[in-house]
């Protein structure tokens, strides 16, 4: 570990005196990677900057207990070496985890698709509360959401909604996620009382950028562009600009209908159509690496169920990490960190006890 730590440090140097050099700040994209690289490399060679600094006072501190027969002064300097102890195992851990390969995906911004599932409109509604318990959770990192697709019922629900969340890290976090919510409370339709169980699935796909190769043909695809359903502003069901791609190759159909311009909503449905043909490509490479994906959370299996929201108990609980918490409120509302580093912390507990194993 230490070695590839050095490697690092002497890298993380040269691409300090790279990025002064007038060949590099003229070349928009070179000087675009090497920025990049030095932001993924600083926190790591922070943490072992630190690391050998403590190291140093740890040999400084046995060094001066040596010489020292004065029992205050050997008090303290004891006092400094047990803290400098302590802080080099912390960071000796810290490095573990930095050190752990990084998912490439990781600082793309996501696309989100909520389907509704077992429970009719008791689904559709509850797909409409994780969607703004999405939307309230992005605004709390500070990262824009943008519908790209939405099929609402007359009550307030949605049978299915496609959104963008943009932002940095926005799939580091958001990835965790996918899989199936499951809801249990008293329907406000149930005049018995009795406690009603319905499900909705989430997917989170990366978005694809210029650096992904997702070739679409054009004879692979069938373009339909049509009149706008739904609630929408002045000119919205007047105009055929919603636009429906159909992909024959996987049977992908995609719509978008949000925009007033078509071509703003034939970007969007090709924008959904290449995350998704991605999504399936991962989802293949994942199931080549079955050992792999059963060390990782949550980015496995879109048919796990993943977490259950108990209204009567006020209780929500994450079955991936067995994980449960009492504030379904604040969670409704948006405050899933908790949960989110909960899943995070399992993750890299997995992937490390992976690394001891081989």
């Amino acid at each position: 570990m230490f070695d590839k730590l050095e490697d690092l440090l002497i890298r993380f140097e040269e691409i300090m005196g790279e990025l002064h050099e007038p060949t590099v700040t003229g070349n928009q994209e070179r000087f675009r990677k090497l920025m990049k690289e030095q932001s993924d490399l600083t926190p790591i060679v922070n943490a072992y900057t630190e690391y050998k600094k403590c190291k140093t006072e740890i040999e400084d501190s046995l060094t001066m207990l040596e010489g020292e027969n004065d029992e205050e002064m050997r008090e303290m300097i004891k006092e400094t070496l047990n803290e400098n102890k302590r802080r080099v195992e912390e960071l000796e851990q810290e490095l573990k985890v930095l050190l752990l390969p990084r998912d490439p995906n990781d600082d793309k911004n996501v696309i989100v698709e909520i389907r509704a599932g077992a429970g009719g409109d008791e689904s559709a509604l509850f797909a409409a509360e994780i969607y703004r318990m999405y939307v309230h959770y992005a605004e709390s990192q500070r990262w824009r959401v943008e519908t790209l697709n939405v099929d609402e019922i007359g009550i307030g629900g949605m049978k299915e909604v496609q959104f963008m969340i943009t932002g940095q890290g926005a799939y580091s976090k958001m990835k965790y996620e996918s899989g199936v919510h499951r809801v249990q409370r008293v329907p406000e339709t149930e005049s018995g009382g009795r406690i009603h169980t319905s499900t909705i699935s989430v997917a989170v796909m990366p978005e694809v950028d210029e650096d992904i190769d997702i070739v679409i043909d054009e004879k692979d695809i069938r373009v339909d562009v049509m009149r706008a359903s739904g609630n929408g502003g002045q000119c919205v069901n007047t105009t055929d600009s919603a636009v429906r791609l159909t992909h024959y190759p996987t049977g992908i159909v995609v719509y978008s209908q949000t925009e007033k311009s078509q071509l703003q909503n034939k970007a969007k449905a090709f924008a959904l159509l290449k995350a998704k043909l991605y999504d399936i490509e991962q989802q293949q490479r994942h199931d080549a690496e079955a050992e792999l994906r059963r060390s990782q959370i949550g980015t496995g299996d879109r048919s796990e169920k993943i977490r259950t929201y108990n209204f009567p108990q006020g209780r929500v609980t994450d079955h991936r990490i067995g994980l449960t918490i009492y504030k379904l409120d604040k969670v409704m509302n948006g405050d899933i960190q908790e949960i989110l580093d909960a899943c995070i912390a399992a993750d890299q507990a997995a992937k490390l006890a992976k690394m001891g194993e081989n």
